[in-house]
């Protein structure tokens, strides 16, 4: 808001946090180093100390700057995200190692879904009041708190087993992820993510039809915020249940026809109370939507190399959620609200097209032959 007050567009304002999105986009550097290159004879604690360091640090900074120029902003609010996406690469590592030795994959995953939008009702309530006040030094520096709860955390409820730099394992590693590059499944799968992802999204779009065409305040769209994410936490608590009853390729299917229907209910967002009822169906679609590409991409990551290829999966995840927005933020400028939501409900539709190519019953009976073959990774690497 900050941003728009400056008299940039919606697709101007999306192209900024582009440029605070590109740590994202090279997430599989970060589970490459990760994988290789232990730190201080640990290949997970060591660098989440490191980089939910640097993320407070970031955020820190731009409480206590003077001014927050455009580039100023872009260059620490980037910082914070490198710190934020290391980290979230470690975290998923571990939920990957862990999760799929038990089988337990997705519950974990809505376990982690949930907590973030827990997380999430606090920023839209909190949000809201510091856009209001166009606050941002308080914002920041509220901000830059919770990466040191993660500093915390990791310092005294993470173990993890010494791994020594070892040529042998080094070697072991990089053929594992050589083969893994050939696979079908892994690059079929980035496609398929990417596709569904860079449907043409609202993103800043709508924060500017809210506040330009319905007048709401900033207060109510922080409510809403939380609102939806209240909603997200409900889908990601019914997900982890469903998804160990269903068949991924079902869940998939009925995600995809149902997102194509709520996105289509944007149609019918004019006024609060509409706003309200919308947000709240669709914060729970969208959750569990999300939550089954995530399982797919976590069941499809090789053995052993999960950190990786994960991240790379995550990074075309991101690559495809930006450019959606950009792509959204363009079409809202140059046609409109309307022709933007029918465009992007037809862009979901069509992904119904690619998933005979992608295999979904083979990935899961193979993710479920590694989680047999392979003892919980929880001797490892756990919590006290």
């Amino acid at each position: 808001i900050v941003l728009k007050d400056r008299g940039l567009s919606a697709a101007q304002v999306a192209t900024f946090f582009t440029i605070s999105t590109l740590p994202w986009l090279i997430k599989p550097v970060y589970g490459l180093v990760s994988d290789f290159v232990p730190l201080f004879g640990r290949r997970r604690k060591s660098y989440l100390l490191l980089t939910s360091f640097l993320a407070s640090s970031g955020g820190l900074t731009l409480a206590l700057a003077g001014d927050h120029s455009y580039w100023r902003l872009a260059i620490f609010f980037t910082a914070m995200g490198l710190g934020l996406a290391f980290t979230d690469v470690l975290v998923d590592a571990l939920m990957v190692e862990n999760g799929r030795a038990r089988g337990l994959t997705g519950a974990f995953q809505s376990v982690q879904w949930a907590a973030i939008y827990g997380a999430t009702i606090l920023v839209g309530v909190l949000g809201g009041r510091f856009a209001e006040a166009r606050n941002l030094h308080i914002a920041f520096g509220v901000a830059s708190c919770f990466p040191l709860v993660t500093f915390l955390m990791v310092t005294f409820f993470i173990t993890e087993a010494r791994a020594p730099v070892d040529r042998a394992a080094f070697r072991d590693t990089w053929s594992t992820i050589c083969s893994a590059v050939c696979e079908r499944d892994v690059w079929v799968v980035a496609g398929f993510i990417l596709f569904w992802t860079f449907s043409p999204s609202f993103g800043p779009a709508l924060m500017y039809y809210q506040t330009d065409h319905l007048k709401f305040s900033q207060q109510f769209i922080g409510v809403l915020g939380s609102l939806t994410a209240a909603s997200a936490m409900v889908g990601a608590f019914i997900y982890a249940p469903v998804s160990r009853r269903v068949p991924l390729k079902w869940l998939i299917v009925s995600a995809i026809g149902v997102a194509t229907l709520a996105t289509l209910g944007y149609l019918l967002y004019r006024d609060a109370t509409s706003a309200v009822l919308i947000e709240l169906v669709f914060g729970c679609i969208a959750m569990m939507t999300q939550l089954a590409f995530l399982e797919l991409a976590a069941k499809a990551c090789p053995r052993g190399v999960e950190a990786t290829f994960f991240a790379l999966l995550m990074s075309v995840y991101n690559l495809g959620t930006q450019g959606s927005q950009i792509t959204g933020g363009y079409l809202y400028d140059q046609f409109g609200y309307t022709l933007l939501v029918l465009v992007s409900a037809g862009m979901t539709a069509l992904a119904f097209a690619l998933v005979p190519l992608v295999r979904i019953d083979r990935i899961e009976a193979k993710a479920r032959a590694d989680a047999d073959a392979v003892p919980p990774a929880g001797q490892a690497v756990g919590a006290r």
